[in-house]
């Protein structure tokens, strides 16, 4: 299987301040099918603008740390083949393409009661 070699000192996301190794450091001497699978699992989650609406409307406030939990759920999800999951969260929920990482709608526990979560395959409590 050929290999291949990447040289680039940037960060994955360089916009983001964290401790995550650069580029190199992750898929050096790796074959392309590993270093791809690298790079897209070390993608952040992302937030649909119907989603980042209803945060805004419902006053939800993420933290770095409430992310990476996010993150984890997305993570989680994929491993067992889950492609559309609710992750809940304290006293919040969040539908999201597990396959794109990206949070499609959010909601508070007030929004919760008698509701009807449809169109997922799973669900991850984090």
């Amino acid at each position: 299987m050929n290999k291949v070699w990447i040289h680039n000192t940037r960060p994955i996301n360089p916009g983001i301040s964290s401790v995550k190794p650069s580029t190199s450091e992750i898929i050096e001497k790796k074959p392309f099918a590993q270093v791809l699978d690298t790079i897209i699992n070390n993608q952040d989650v992302k937030f649909s603008k119907h989603a980042l609406q209803r945060l805004e409307a419902r006053n939800i406030h993420l933290d770095h740390q409430e992310i990476n939990r996010i993150n984890n759920g997305l993570r989680k999800a994929s491993q067992k083949g889950i492609k559309e999951t609710l992750i809940l969260m304290d006293n919040k929920a969040f539908v999201a393409s597990v396959t794109n990482k990206t949070i499609i709608t959010a909601a508070l526990d007030e929004q919760l009661k008698e509701n009807a979560f449809t169109n997922i395959d799973g669900a991850v409590i984090v």
